[in-house]
């Protein structure tokens, strides 16, 4: 996990924002799953187990929280689901990029991770003045059990 829960909370009082024992849970779930690519429903799910009385909307709420707070990401795989994940960047603008795989058989998806774009996103800086701050590099293809499965 990129934060812990002391850390946490502490952030939650710096700005102003009460610590409560959904937010906590909420980035305890997605902590406890990396690489999971969870979807609001899935993480409410897994919170609501502890917490019955909480509602999904509030696990929207908590999820946008967190990613205003720098602490998550929101990941876009293309399957009508916005799923998230613990966040590459902690709230530090400099970030190490991560990228996915998508099995288009099976639906698996795996992160790697990798800065091969930094050269261009220097270029891009120097030739066009555009200074990229993030970026999303999602790789379609067959996961090694569904290509054997493919090619056989």
């Amino acid at each position: 996990m990129a934060i812990d829960e002391g850390q946490f909370k502490k952030l939650l009082k710096e700005k102003g924002l009460k610590v409560t024992n959904q937010r906590v849970m909420v980035l305890r779930v997605l902590s406890e799953h990396p690489g999971a690519h969870m979807t609001t429903e899935q993480i409410y799910d897994l919170v609501k187990s502890e917490y019955p009385e909480i509602g999904l909307t509030t696990v929207y709420r908590i999820l946008q929280l967190l990613l205003e707070l720098g602490l998550i990401d929101k990941v876009n795989l293309d399957d009508g689901y916005m799923r998230y994940e613990i966040g590459s960047n902690s709230g530090d603008r400099e970030k190490h990029h991560h990228h996915h795989l998508v099995c288009v058989e099976c639906g698996k998806v795996m992160s790697f991770n990798d800065d091969m774009l930094d050269r261009l996103e220097d270029k891009i800086d120097k030739t066009m003045d555009f200074e990229v701050i993030d970026h999303e590099v999602k790789f379609y293809g067959y996961c090694s059990q569904c290509r054997k499965r493919v090619t056989h």
